[in-house]
């Protein structure tokens, strides 16, 4: 058995389709940009000095930012003449440059394991955990595979109803228990019926609002251990869903997260209501951990599979 591409292929969608969930990013970045090099023929100091300063504060990150720049002062030595007209050019093939060479590459994924291949998504409150949830069980589905929710945030009965609601839009089962049963049964029974039912992928939510991180390292190895036993090798993939809008926050999640948990890949939704889309650069760039999808809209499709590249294109055009 095997899913080829189950994360692999790019999606098809147009470029057009990415410019406009970044609108709001890009526009800031272009704006700040203009200000960076206005009164300027050459990238000097004072160029250099105003782009730092822009970068941080569109959310790229201090040790990120300090890269490109090294980079680019490399790169104006090396040249020596970059006027400011090339300076979209260069930051852009820099700033892939970076993200080339770190362990975030575009994944490439096939899997012969054992079905079903399950993903344990965590994350705070109010990322848009459930909703991503919902979005990568409809990906999955059109791709002509076998789908299982399971609801282990027990905490919340909102979450429940919700990830409830989105099995009912797209078809797929959600499995549940009581509120405030133990979320580590919830898993053992979603996997038990997913691997019944000769299920392809099972997706388990759990709750974001654990109170400190041994509480949430003891809660997340639980659910795991006991999902082991249904399918060895489980979960496949621990995916930490970050919330674009909120910047440098979404940074610290991921330290406390990583902290308490491995976390085998990130998705960073709400990019289009945000002029803090610089955060994704950051993010693929300090963490070993892959971006593997950004959420671009409410919509159901608006899932969109991270390409770096394509990325920046969008950003600096």
């Amino acid at each position: 058995m095997a899913f080829f591409g189950l994360f692999g292929k790019k999606d098809s969608e147009s470029r057009e389709a990415l410019d406009k969930g970044l609108e709001k990013t890009k526009a800031s970045f272009v704006e700040k940009l203009k200000r960076t090099i206005v009164g300027k023929s050459t990238v000097d100091d004072d160029v250099l000095d105003n782009l730092e300063e822009m970068l941080i504060t569109s959310d790229v990150g201090v040790e990120t930012t300090l890269k490109i720049i090294d980079r680019i002062k490399d790169r104006v030595k090396r040249d020596k003449y970059v006027n400011t007209d090339e300076l979209n050019k260069v930051l852009r093939e820099e700033i892939c440059g970076i993200m080339a060479e770190n362990t975030t590459a575009d994944i490439e994924m096939s899997y012969d394991g054992e079905k079903p291949y399950v993903i344990m998504v965590v994350g705070v409150n109010g990322v848009g955990k459930t909703t991503t949830i919902g979005k990568l069980a409809n990906k999955f589905k059109n791709q002509g595979l076998k789908v299982y929710l399971g609801a282990a945030d027990t905490v919340r009965a909102a979450a429940v109803e919700q990830l409830c609601i989105w099995g009912e839009r797209i078809g797929v089962p959600v499995i549940k228990q009581a509120m405030g049963a133990d979320p580590a049964s919830v898993a053992f029974d979603t996997l038990s019926s997913a691997k019944k039912n000769g299920a392809d992928v099972v997706i388990i939510d759990t709750a974001g609002r654990l109170h400190n991180k041994v509480n949430l390292m003891n809660e997340l190895t639980k659910i795991k251990n006991v999902m082991k036993k249904v399918v060895p090798g489980a979960p496949n993939d621990v995916m930490l869903v970050l919330d674009g809008s909120t910047g440098q926050n979404a940074f610290e999640q991921a330290k406390q997260f990583s902290k308490a948990t491995e976390i085998t890949s990130l998705t960073v939704t709400k990019l289009d209501g945000t002029a803090k889309g610089g955060v994704v650069l950051g993010i693929s760039d300090q963490f070993s951990i892959p971006v593997k999808y950004i959420g671009l809209g409410e919509g159901v499709d608006d899932l969109r599979s991270f390409d770096k590249e394509l990325f920046v294109e969008s950003l600096l055009g």
